[in-house]
């Protein structure tokens, strides 16, 4: 008899937002030759009447006329002191600012394998433990992707690794769905729960089994037997 297909509510059934890009700039935006170039200067600049004689070196642009630049004193310049600091961004707030499905920064980055985005996020304070709408985890997503490295850097932030989502799902039982096997290693040897059941009832070797995954079922096994030789007492000799 064939391995019975594990019911499709393991894996997410929400599609992730894919950002949309814009259509490549059309050529036939773009000014024509001869036309007036619109320069970007770091002071305000204005246009003079007249054709005033020009610095040495200087280029003078088309239709007798220059530019110069703006004569009027900063603040600064003047000596005025400022009386109220400028408004400041929340980092901790935006860092950890949730989207529309609740996804956080850091949460995309785990979903999409962006390892030093991750880093980055973490060092300035983005908190790994934060859930998505449906309980969705950057752990999960992670472990989803087969992303070794990146579950790594979120297990030493301490978070939930039975953490589940809003079907049972672990990160353990989506490694596994995910063929990771190199994931599945990284969260047992982490402690992860062989026994957690998603909603289909399936435990990580039941799902293994019923996708003919068979490196991710030795895995499974040798783990089980390491537990039964750590937990084997010698007999005191008599």
């Amino acid at each position: 008899m064939e391995p019975t297909q594990p019911a499709e509510d393991l894996s997410l059934t929400q599609q992730l937002p894919i950002p949309e890009f814009g259509d490549p700039e059309d050529p036939s935006d773009e000014a024509p030759d001869g036309s007036d170039t619109v320069v970007l200067s770091l002071f305000p600049c204005t246009l003079e009447p007249g054709n005033p004689e020009p610095d040495a070196g200087a280029s003078s642009p088309q239709g007798g006329s220059s530019l110069k630049h703006s004569t009027t004193l900063t603040n600064r310049q003047r000596g005025n002191e400022v009386s109220a600091l400028p408004a400041t961004l929340d980092c901790d707030n935006l860092i950890n600012k949730p989207d529309e499905h609740g996804f956080t920064p850091l949460i995309w980055a785990s979903a999409f394998g962006e390892i030093e985005t991750v880093r980055f996020l973490l060092e300035w304070g983005a908190d790994p433990h934060i859930l998505a709408k449906e309980r969705e985890s950057a752990l999960s997503l992670a472990s989803m992707g087969g992303y070794t490295d990146i579950v790594g850097l979120l297990l030493e932030r301490d978070v939930d690794i039975n953490i589940y989502d809003w079907n049972g799902g672990t990160p353990l039982l989506y490694a596994v769905r995910g063929n990771h096997v190199k994931c599945v290693e990284a969260l047992l040897a982490r402690g992860a729960d062989l026994t957690t059941e998603a909603d289909s009832g399936y435990t990580p070797m039941d799902l293994a089994v019923a996708l003919g995954y068979r490196k991710v079922q030795q895995v499974i096994e040798n783990h089980i037997l390491k537990l039964f030789q750590s937990n084997l007492v010698p007999a005191d000799p008599e």
